[in-house]
């Protein structure tokens, strides 16, 4: 399922378990940008489900604004007892992760599956 928000696409997936999501598309221009948590949580409720996989490898740059969406959605998640993971990272956006001090809190996986298992040792 793909879902459009002003500013961004969404490819939505169902797993066992799991709400799978790709961030397809992200300008940091438009308004309803800041609106990301809120439009996945959502998303998250609609599907009964509070364990989330997020795909970033199509997100060039992690921008302080999505990071700050990022932790609120964490935040969400964790306060009903959820399981957030993100994955496809490029190396410089992991680097930006681990110098905010944020790649424990949000350990990045290199692919959908590595993170559904929960690898022992994320990359």
């Amino acid at each position: 399922m793909l879902a459009v928000l002003s500013g961004c696409d969404l490819d939505v997936e169902r797993g066992p378990d799991w709400l799978l999501v790709r961030v397809r598309r992200l300008d940091p221009a438009e308004s309803a940008c800041p609106a990301l948590a809120a439009q996945i949580w959502q998303l998250m409720e609609q599907h009964f489900t509070h364990r989330l996989v997020l795909e970033l490898d199509q997100i060039p740059m992690l921008s302080s604004e999505l990071i700050g969406e990022l932790m609120q959605l964490y935040r969400l998640i964790a306060d009903h007892d959820g399981v957030m993971r993100l994955c496809g990272l490029s190396p410089h956006n992991r680097a930006v992760l681990h110098q905010c001090r944020l790649d424990e809190r949000l350990p990045p996986y290199e692919d959908r599956q590595e993170a559904v298992r929960g690898a022992a040792k994320p990359r």
